[in-house]
């Protein structure tokens, strides 16, 4: 029998429980595992219909251009800094992506960071492991009762972060090119002004080109010796390079980061501070949260294959 099943682009790997459904219904062509990526689209091109990707992945011109066929592009992850979208809708390509499913688990992974940079966790763990505390005292930390957190990008993430902040005390203000008057918080709308004003200024911001290295060295001034940086959004919109050397000189207190210019490499110099908290971009990966951008990501290709539009679009 001919196997009529549509054919779909996986262009790295994905969880689980997603590649088995999309391997159910479609026919998968995987071309992380190409040895000739060139040669491998070469034979695949003229039937391929849809793309199945992530944020940190996503799909340049170069691939997009080479699939005539292509009707769909389903990312899961909410970032699109990776996909050009121009390309897209050149081509009419739709786009779709996984908002609102991960909003509540990136917003306790900064809020993770903000309490373990603030409270030294990480320098404490290892403290009590090395057997330190049978011969001194850990040293004081820092607390967020009325402490201000600027939060720079104020979408669905950026609003649950600071619910869960005030939670805890602290004052909440933010930056957005414009203000959204239906928010308790105070609105500042120059990105330097509102480093000026925060103890802890988190990232919560699209990537892209508009964003890159909005965080440079004199943000990094204004934030100040007593001021902390955490960033759940992407790693380019920080200078690492000024990143670091305000950290070495003590510009800054600290850093929370979840994300990096160029993942999954960490520069040297911030593997070796004890002022940083690093993790490996897990602010979305827990079972329930994937498990849901996973369900929403099959259906947008699931909806528009069979005829019915698609549930988030993008493009």
């Amino acid at each position: 029998m001919t196997d009529t099943r549509i054919d779909i682009l996986m262009v790295g790997p994905q969880v689980p429980a997603y590649a088995d459904a999309l391997e159910r219904t479609f026919t998968v062509h995987k071309l992380w595992l190409a040895s000739d990526r060139q040669a491998f689209l070469d034979q695949r091109a003229s039937v391929i219909r849809g793309i199945a990707t992530n944020a940190p992945v996503g799909a340049d011109r170069a691939l997009i251009e080479a699939l005539p066929k292509l009707e769909i592009i389903s990312s899961l992850g909410i970032g699109l800094d990776a996909i050009d979208l121009a390309a897209a809708r050149a081509r009419q390509v739709i786009v779709t992506n996984t908002p609102g499913v991960l909003d509540d688990c990136v917003a306790d992974a900064g809020m993770m960071l903000l309490l373990a940079v603030a409270r030294r966790l990480g320098e404490a763990e290892r403290f009590v492991r090395a057997g330190q505390w049978l011969d001194a005292k850990f040293p004081l930390a820092t607390s967020l009762k009325g402490k201000t957190c600027g939060v720079l990008g104020m979408g669905n993430i950026g609003q649950a972060f600071a619910e869960r902040a005030q939670a805890f005390g602290m004052r909440i203000a933010y930056s957005t090119p414009r203000p959204k008057p239906d928010l308790p918080y105070a609105h500042v709308a120059d990105p330097l002004e509102l480093a000026r004003q925060s103890d802890f200024l988190v990232l919560a911001l699209p990537g892209g080109k508009q964003t890159r290295h909005l965080v440079d060295a004199a943000m990094l001034d204004a934030l100040g010796p007593q001021g902390f940086l955490i960033n759940i959004a992407r790693g380019s919109v920080v200078d690492e390079a000024a990143l670091v050397a305000a950290l070495q000189s003590q510009r800054i207190a600290g850093a929370g980061l979840d994300v990096f210019e160029e993942e999954p490499c960490v520069p040297a110099a911030l593997l070796e501070m004890d002022n940083v908290v690093l993790t490996p971009h897990l602010a979305s990966a827990t079972h329930e949260t994937r498990k849901a951008m996973s369900d929403l990501a099959f259906a947008n290709l699931d909806a528009h294959f069979s005829g019915k539009p698609v549930l988030t679009r993008v493009v």
